[in-house]
């Protein structure tokens, strides 16, 4: 975390500090898209959503966890010490885990329900015993929790014109939307997990399972009946996207070149995906670097002139506040002041 991100956000404490310094940390190393997003929003807010994402990260890398030497009974000893520490921290707002203490800030700041962290954690634990699912309406249900409720926890942070409720199906969608790509370009690597994603009657509807999807890992040989359920999936995904895009608009237009950035750029894993002939059984596909840059390149062209727009109404309004009527309305909140741009 940049010293000027919090100093923006008005976060004087040192430990508090260090907490969302970690998570900041977490996110840079784990999710180079988003976090590349991230960087296009005001920053007063970028610490906000580095402890979301950062804390997202830590539950899912206790699941995934590769040292899994570990049995799933000490998973599941780790995420019911979360939860505690996360019910106890939301509560408080205190915890001696730096994640932790960094999002029940965010959560108390933000006015962010703790259901939604609740539901999170709940799909979570799913994944220490959830293996694969028959239908999409199952998958739905899982990643509610994993996905929806993110974009749900940001709604907040990243600010409405419209009340939250209208902006909040098109929230949850895009993190269903971005899930889904996750899934698409990670088959092999769920695979050697023990996990297949893909529901079991898309794949069936192709002529595909789980024991083809095993064999062409483990073979390195693609199939065409593989080839056409994870076309039926990426035309699935587009279609959530599609969902969730009138949300963007529904935004702060300061917020919006970062979520259209990320909009474009989980997007295009799917070209990257349909590029490689959906080869992502045997090998991750990626948006080249170039590309990521130019997209990032082009939200910054988009923020510059949206500041440029809003220079003439901002000196009207510190005209109108140094008038006496507006001496005699007071100053924001101490709530207020910690957020403003």
């Amino acid at each position: 975390m940049t010293r000027r991100e919090l100093d923006a956000a008005r976060i004087s404490d040192p430990g508090l500090r260090a907490a969302y310094q970690h998570c900041r940390r977490l996110n840079a190393r784990h999710g180079r898209t988003y976090f590349l997003a991230t960087r296009l929003l005001p920053v007063h807010r970028r610490p906000a959503v580095h402890a979301l994402y950062g804390f997202a990260r830590w539950a899912d890398d206790i699941v995934d966890d590769p040292a899994s030497a570990r049995t799933s009974e000490a998973c599941d000893r780790r995420l019911a010490r979360l939860e505690r520490e996360l019910a106890s921290g939301l509560q408080t707002g205190r915890s001696s885990e730096p994640v932790v203490r960094a999002v029940a800030d965010t959560a108390r700041t933000y006015a962010i329900p703790h259901a939604h962290f609740a539901d999170f954690m709940t799909s979570m634990r799913e994944d220490l015993t959830v293996t694969d699912y028959a239908a999409y309406e199952d998958l739905r249900s899982y990643m509610h929790g994993s996905a929806a409720v993110i974009g749900l926890q940001m709604t907040p942070v990243l600010g409405t014109v419209v009340p939250e409720e209208v902006a909040a199906p098109h929230a949850a969608a895009l993190g269903v939307a971005f899930q889904l790509t996750n899934f698409l370009r990670d088959v092999g690597e769920d695979l050697d997990r023990g996990r297949v994603y893909l529901p079991a009657d898309l794949l069936a509807a192709h002529g595909a399972d789980r024991a083809l999807l095993e064999w062409s890992r483990a073979t390195g040989r693609p199939d065409r009946r593989i080839r056409a359920a994870l076309r039926a999936a990426e035309d699935l995904t587009r279609s959530v996207y599609r969902e969730a895009r009138p949300g963007i608009d529904m935004l702060e237009p300061r917020a919006r070149p970062c979520i259209r950035t990320a909009y474009t750029l989980y997007s295009g894993i799917l070209d990257a995906i349909a590029d490689d002939d959906y080869s992502v059984v045997q090998r991750r596909s990626v948006v080249p670097r170039r590309r990521r840059a130019a997209v990032a390149l082009g939200g910054l062209a988009r923020i510059l002139a949206a500041r440029l727009r809003s220079q003439p109404r901002q000196s009207s309004q510190l005209a109108a506040e140094g008038s006496p009527a507006a001496s005699a309305r007071g100053c924001p909140s101490t709530r207020s002041r910690r957020y403003l741009a």
